[in-house]
């Protein structure tokens, strides 16, 4: 069966649809393109045929690019070809002399969206579920159909460039505000009428940069407008991306050039950019652990099999501070119903008031109502009695990190639930199999740890505990997609895999500012390596007075197990910091950095004391030692917890790095960073940091075997 099929109807309108065999999605392939170019030579050769619409069999209209055959391009020439090729195609399309309308059923990214906007019109179902954009950018890739020059040709260079380097997935309404969708249908019979009204209609018509009187919405890059926007916007973007994205600069090269040139040339211009990036690094990373890693993780790898899948109906919480806030607003986003439980009825409604704040913010943005937030908060029920917790299938305790804290909370929850229900506590730190004793079935308790803020940040580390069983595993994944974030998952440690990684990249800054660097440096390196904020400022964040708390319980749990507690080199800062100096961090409005008073506007600015406090040294060290001692760091630390099997699979490791602590994405996670380094090279250079700063910087065992076996992460 064709992966095309071209019907015409008695009015001569032809429908071409595109259903793919034996994928869920139409994609850009071989076996769909070239039916599709057979299509369009047919149109080209019947006079008879006078518009035509084109469509999809699938639920969605087309998902873009064929992802693994771009992966494995490694020659510029065959990727230059490739977007050629398809360009060719689209371009035949549009110069058909038939009107051509895109009847879009469904969502439509990247290649998709450009084909459509290589037809005359376009028609969208008003489905919210349905997306719109060309998001390859979070690939290390750029729209290479004729998408840098289409879309600012269309609706301006100012409005498409925002779309392009951040992958914006628009909404039908949204796409529609924006001039890319032309019209809304309410469903597909509405969808074809429309689609073939248009094409009666428009007999002769001519795409905007075919037509002699074209001229830019906006401007073209000559316009001083234009010229202004885009003195400034690499500087802006760089700012962000710090030079580590190279499509960043190449969308906005292709957009430049192509804006000064013929549309002809243009597109020439965007195979040659999209080659380049085609065949980079960056582009490999992202592309193997954004893409495959990321999608094995989402259909389930690390699940236990044979389990059928559990759905969470009534979820107790028990702590309505931060995390707990945040985790009812999950639950209560997905319809699950929640009993927010604290010590005082005041801090409960506290809790309770956090998703109040997030709903109006979505009415302000037109993406709730009044209406739909009374709903909402219905779903949450604050309390401080235990017996609401009756009918609840999971218990998620958020309480302080402190072990005899969490004991009496579980022993008060088996109390009213019996010892069947799961149990999970979302601890960053303290071992699950050791808070399990205070449940009387440890099979059934486990670890759930979010990351602040909830609402916002994609990954829960689901951590087994030494008895915890499959089932109990099933139910905590089931439930983690179910309010739709990415789970890992990971067996009990100290630290467990996220927060024993992470803290080397602070460790490493503070250690740095110990040593007399200079703490601008020291941050400008940890933005330069890819990391989200610097390393003094992520500390801050975390506030130095919890850190502190957590030295001194891993220090007393060290002895009461008579083992050797080794101090991290940033602990020496982390005394001076609360103890000396009263700066505990952001929460208290004073740490590394002195923050503008609650309510008041102004930014936050490095504290001036720190040189006194902190004297500099005579020789500072270079941005690049710098920054490989943060990365290396954090790598070794990963591919140690790897070599223990605290995490097990590559994917978890990479997946958890890049969206547990924001470990730089353009590397691919820190154990495609060591990959991409070359497992060998690594072995060396952490040999040398670790003669210079000390042995924490000792190669993981598992690499240098690795390295003398030449073989690589997989």
């Amino acid at each position: 069966m064709s992966a095309v099929q071209l019907t015409v109807d008695a009015d001569g309108i032809a429908t071409l649809t595109m259903n793919l065999a034996d994928r869920p999605m139409n994609v850009l392939s071989d076996a769909l393109m070239g039916p599709f170019s057979d299509a369009i030579a047919k149109v080209e050769a019947d006079a008879s045929i006078k518009g035509l619409i084109v469509t999809s069999g699938k639920k969605e209209f087309l998902a873009g690019a064929d992802i693994d055959g771009v992966f494995l391009m490694t020659d510029p020439k065959l990727a230059f070809d490739a977007a050629e090729a398809f360009k060719k195609i689209l371009r035949r399309m549009e110069l058909c002399g038939r009107p051509v309308v895109a009847a879009l059923n469904g969502t439509a990214l990247g290649g998709g969206l450009e084909m459509a906007l290589a037809t005359h019109y376009r028609v969208a179902i008003n489905d919210p579920k349905a997306k719109f954009g060309l998001p390859e950018v979070k690939l290390g890739l750029l729209p290479g159909g004729g998408g840098t020059q289409r879309l600012p040709r269309m609706i301006g260079i100012q409005a498409s460039l925002p779309l392009m380097l951040e992958g914006k997935e628009l909404s039908a309404e949204a796409a529609k505000q924006q001039g890319i969708v032309n019209e809304l249908a309410t469903d597909a019979a509405d969808l074809l009428a429309k689609a073939k009204s248009w094409c009666l209609a428009n007999p002769k018509p001519v795409q905007p940069w075919d037509d002699k009187k074209f001229k830019w919405p906006g401007g073209d890059s000559r316009h001083p407008a234009v010229v202004q926007m885009l003195a400034i916007a690499p500087s802006m973007a760089t700012a962000k991306s710090q030079g580590n994205y190279p499509a960043v600069t190449n969308i906005m090269s292709c957009v430049y050039e192509g804006g000064i040139v013929d549309f002809e040339s243009g597109c020439r211009i965007e195979s040659r950019y999209f080659a380049n990036l085609v065949v980079s690094q960056v582009s490999k990373n992202m592309i193997g652990t954004l893409w495959f890693q990321l999608n094995s993780i989402n259909k389930g790898k690390s699940r236990p099999e044979g389990i059928p899948k559990a759905k969470t109906t009534k979820v107790g919480i028990l702590g309505a501070g931060m995390m707990g806030a945040g985790i009812a607003y999950v639950s209560a986003k997905v319809g699950i119903e929640c009993v927010l439980l604290d010590s005082t009825i005041e801090a409960a409604e506290r809790g309770k008031a956090y998703s109040a704040g997030l709903l109006d913010k979505a009415i302000k943005k037109g993406r709730e109502t009044p209406a739909g937030k009374g709903v909402f908060l219905d779903r949450i029920k604050a309390t401080t009695d235990y017996a609401d917790l009756a009918g609840c299938d999971l218990v998620i305790e958020a309480v302080f990190e402190d072990r005899a804290i969490k004991a009496d909370v579980t022993k008060k929850t088996e109390a009213v639930l019996g010892a069947d229900v799961v149990f999970a506590s979302n601890t960053s730190t303290l071992p699950i199999t050791g808070l399990a004793k205070a449940h009387s079935k440890a099979e059934n308790f486990i670890g759930l740890h979010f990351f602040s803020p909830v609402d916002k940040m994609p990954l829960v580390e689901i951590i087994m505990g030494e008895k915890t069983s499959k089932e109990t595993l099933a139910k905590g994944f089931d439930y983690v997609q179910q309010i739709k974030k990415t789970p890992i998952v990971v067996n009990d440690s100290r630290g467990f895999y996220t927060s024993r990684s992470f803290a080397t990249y602070v460790n490493e800054g503070l250690a740095l500012l110990n040593e007399g660097q200079h703490p601008r440096a020291i941050e400008m390196a940890g933005l330069k390596a890819g990391m989200p904020v610097g390393p003094l400022a992520l500390q801050d964040e975390v506030s130095m007075s919890l850190s502190l708390h957590v030295m001194e319980q891993t220090r007393k749990d060290f002895a009461e197990e008579g083992k050797t507690y080794a101090a991290s080199a940033s602990e020496p800062v982390v005394l001076k910091m609360v103890k000396e100096l009263d700066r505990p961090g952001k929460k208290a409005g004073r740490g590394f950095y002195d923050y503008p008073e609650a309510g008041t506007k102004g930014e936050k600015k490095l504290w001036p004391g720190l040189a006194q406090a902190f004297p500099l040294a005579t020789t500072q060290m270079s941005q690049q030692e710098m920054i490989d001692r943060m990365m290396f760091a954090q790598a070794n630390e990963a591919a140690r917890c790897f070599e223990e099997k605290v995490v097990l699979t590559v994917a978890d490791t990479n997946i958890g790095s890049i969206f547990g602590w924001g470990f730089a994405p353009h590397q691919g996670g820190a154990l495609q960073f060591i990959n991409a380094y070359g497992v060998a090279k690594f072995v060396k250079r952490a040999e040398e940091l670790a003669a210079k700063y000390g042995p924490r910087f000792k190669p993981a065992a598992l690499l240098v075997k690795m390295a003398a076996e030449g073989k690589r992460f997989e």
